[in-house]
């Protein structure tokens, strides 16, 4: 057996650098931190070789004393913390002290800095093999420019797992991509290969900020971006969430960040999704880049060695306020907004909002279609909507029009709805219909859908869980820990139609369940259910059954294809798709509706040119 003895400072650090440098990438993530601690306003970031072999990083922030060039460079070194009691308030992106050293340990690093305080530039220099460090005189302005050359030449194992070049560079610029996400008042410039891939100047105004992720991510995201800052409980989330039809096949467009800090943290991504789970189609991932502030005591940073992930004091509050804030910011989405049109008739708070409700016969639009439309309904929120509907009724039918032209009524965007008129009803399955912007179709099968889900999810909501006892309980064999929850969570599996009773140590009884749950997998469901609560402290995987069997019920019940529909029950159709939450999807989280402008129908025939 073999004795026990001291590792060298080199080896100790190369095992550190294991844990902190996986690749180029890792490296620039530490050194861009570093800056923008320095509090440097403009960093220059030079790349050759996907960083393999030039990483250079220049910044003009506040630089390092002479003396501590050499301190720069070894492990467990810092100035960022001074006791135990600043970890639990860490401001600061980087504090372990062990990135410099752990870099120096695996690549050649040279460090040139220049300070306010002193008359001339230093430079030190580390080779990786007894790590040395030697200061020298140097010319350089205020700040600091570090060289990473070579990187893993003296690991040669650990360089054999590199991949190409481009993947390499891809992987950086993907790191750069979210500190120039994280500090908008700070420039920054890539260079691969002596070519400049991105120059970006600091953004102060919101349009330069927009502009700034427009370049990153595409103008794509912010056309389709919602922007969102809430605050409360001494919390605050701001930043763009993307409609749920602009979505992605990968989780590629994904951005949040804790205090200035990129994390991706499994508690977050539960409460976005969470948000998105209504409206999204089935295997897709929402787009997003959020910002939350919370107060540095709240949330611990020093929980893994990259700083990559965060834990919070109170998990549940973030995760219920990120996923109420995400979910009522999607169900705001009106066609007004998605339209581009005027939204002063649908900017009113949800209070204020007219409820919307089925009605029998009697009603002019009702029916079999089962809408009621009326002016005394609607109120002054869509004052004049339906003597302009009924006028282009009165168009369309008229032998002497012979068109379905709607010239002749007010053009006033004020009172043109955002969806605007119906047309004609296309192959039984389209509705077409016209606005002030060009040409609106809407799929009525997955509108009506929409609605109705609404409509049985308001009724639902309102009535509360209806239980069912079961005439023979449910037994279910789980561990210790599983038991010890439900019996916790007693209160709120029965908020949700549950009765569930602990017959022994490692037992449950289930007593009762929610009659529309009546023919569900009781055991599975509840297993799956305390696997969530274990996990993130709650679960809505109850009520995503129960909305589920609502969304079947509503897809049965809504109009079918092949359905010939009169003008009035069309519009009668889009004006309650211009009041539904989140009517511009389906049940399943596919458009319900969209739209060619003028300008886009013109370019489709040429005209103009």
């Amino acid at each position: 057996m073999s004795r026990i003895k001291l590792l060298s400072p080199r080896l100790a650090n190369q095992i550190a650098a294991g844990e902190v440098v996986e690749r180029p990438s890792s490296v620039v993530k530490e050194l861009l931190e570093n800056s923008l601690d320095a509090g440097a306003r403009q960093i220059d970031l030079d790349i050759e070789q996907g960083g393999v072999r030039l990483i250079r990083v220049r910044d003009n922030g506040c630089g390092i004393m002479s003396d501590d060039l050499p301190l720069a460079l070894s492990r467990h070194a810092t100035s960022k913390i001074t006791e135990l009691e600043d970890l639990e308030r860490v401001s600061s992106l980087g504090f372990r002290g062990e990135a410099l050293a752990s870099i120096a340990s695996v690549a050649r690093v040279s460090l040139v800095s220049g300070t306010d305080y002193q008359d001339s530039a230093w430079k030190v220099e580390c080779a990786g093999q007894e790590m040395e460090a030697s200061v020298s005189p140097a010319a350089h302005p205020v700040g600091c420019t570090v060289e990473v050359r070579d990187l893993f030449f003296n690991t040669p194992a650990r360089r054999k797992f590199l991949r190409t070049e481009k993947t390499e560079f891809r992987h950086l610029e993907e790191i750069l991509k979210r500190i120039a996400l994280s500090r908008f008042d700070v420039g920054f410039q890539l260079r691969h290969n002596q070519r400049v891939i991105h120059s970006l100047k600091p953004a102060a105004t919101a349009q330069d900020k927009e502009r700034r992720v427009m370049s990153l991510c595409g103008s794509a995201f912010m056309e389709h971006a919602i922007h969102i800052d809430v605050e409360g409980a001494g919390v605050n989330i701001h930043g763009w969430v993307g409609s749920p039809t602009f979505s992605r096949s990968q989780a590629d467009l994904q951005y949040f960040f804790v205090n200035g800090r990129a994390v991706r943290d499994k508690l977050v991504t539960h409460a976005v999704r969470q948000a998105y789970a209504d409206v999204l189609y089935h295997g897709r991932h929402p787009t997003y880049i959020l910002y939350l502030k919370i107060d540095p005591a709240l949330v611990d940073v020093n929980v893994h060695p990259t700083k990559n992930e965060v834990r919070f004091r109170n998990g549940r509050l973030v995760h219920d306020f990120i996923f109420s804030t995400l979910h009522r910011a999607l169900a705001d989405i009106r066609p007004a907004q998605e339209a581009g049109v005027p939204e002063a008739l649908y900017s009113q708070s949800r209070e204020q909002q007219v409820s919307r409700e089925y009605n029998g016969p009697g009603s002019p639009y009702s029916g079999s279609f089962g809408f009621r439309y009326t002016e005394q309904r609607i109120g002054e929120q869509l004052g004049g909507y339906q003597r302009l509907a009924e006028a282009v009724d009165q168009l369309a039918g008229s032998e002497e029009s012979g068109t379905m032209s709607v010239a002749g009524l007010p053009d006033s965007e004020e009172r043109s709805p955002p969806l605007g008129f119906a047309l004609a009803q296309l192959q039984g399955i389209y509705i077409l219909a016209q606005n002030l912007q060009g040409l609106v179709i809407v799929d009525m099968h997955a509108a009506h859908e929409r609605i109705t889900y609404e409509k049985m999810k308001l009724s639902h909501a309102q009535k509360g869980v209806q239980a069912q006892p079961l005439l023979v309980p449910v037994s279910l064999a789980v561990s210790e820990t599983e038991a010890t929850c439900a019996e916790d969570c007693h209160s709120i599996f029965e908020e949700l139609g549950f009765l569930i009773e602990r017959a022994g140590p490692e037992t449950l009884l289930v007593r009762q369940v929610p009659m529309l749950l009546c023919n569900s997998n009781v055991e599975t469901l509840v297993r799956d259910v305390l696997t969530d609560m274990l996990e993130h402290g709650q679960s809505d995987r109850i009520q995503q059954h129960i909305n589920e069997i609502l969304s079947t019920m509503a897809c049965h019940g809504s109009v079918r294809a092949n359905r010939q529909l009169s003008l009035p029950e069309m519009n009668a159709l889009l004006r309650e798709m211009e009041l539904t939450e989140r009517s511009g999807q389906c049940n399943h989280g596919r458009p319900t509706w969209t739209s060619l402008s003028l300008a886009e129908l013109d370019k489709l025939f040429l005209r103009g040119r």
